[in-house]
């Protein structure tokens, strides 16, 4: 799914900064809108690149541990749920259902990836914003993810209702 989700979170970088520089407006106000956007910036290149990337293999690495890593079929609704929870990193390939398979994997994917995201962001955001309150960036950096991957999961909606229609 790596291969899946990366390339449109590259794509979706630039509305994802512009959404979370929104969400910072009235949180961060000790630093100026530059330096605001050029480490929201700093941080969602971070994030996207390094972060989901080493996120992804350690979700892999759960799935193989735990059983995911053959098929549990899609015959029975346990089945159906475990093909795109438990192996969302890694989808067996059933072809005939990956048209839905697919989005629902990338939204359940959305759930880790925003507490790496949270707390990858807010790590670089400390280094950049010095002069910002640890508390305000604390609060900058859950909201303005809320936010942003609110953004994200409507996407991913939209993506769904696409590939089944």
């Amino acid at each position: 799914m790596i291969f899946l989700t990366l390339p449109p979170m590259v794509v979706l970088l630039i509305p994802v900064i512009l959404i979370e520089e929104f969400a910072g407006r009235k949180r961060i106000n000790k630093v100026s809108q530059k330096k605001r956007l050029l480490g929201i910036t700093k941080a969602n290149i971070a994030s996207t690149f390094i972060g989901w990337p080493v996120a992804w293999i350690l979700m892999v690495l759960v799935q193989m541990l735990t059983g995911g890593g053959g098929p549990h079929g899609l015959n029975s609704p346990m089945g159906a749920i475990l093909s795109v929870t438990q192996q969302a990193p890694w989808l067996i390939p059933y072809e005939s259902d990956l048209y839905w398979m697919i989005p629902v994997a990338m939204g359940v994917l959305l759930i880790p990836f925003f507490f790496v995201s949270v707390y990858a962001e807010r790590y670089i955001l400390n280094k950049v914003w010095k002069e910002e309150d640890k508390t305000d960036i604390r609060s900058f950096s859950w909201i303005a993810h809320l936010y942003s991957n609110g953004f994200l999961f409507l996407v991913v909606i939209c993506y769904a209702c696409f590939s089944i229609i």
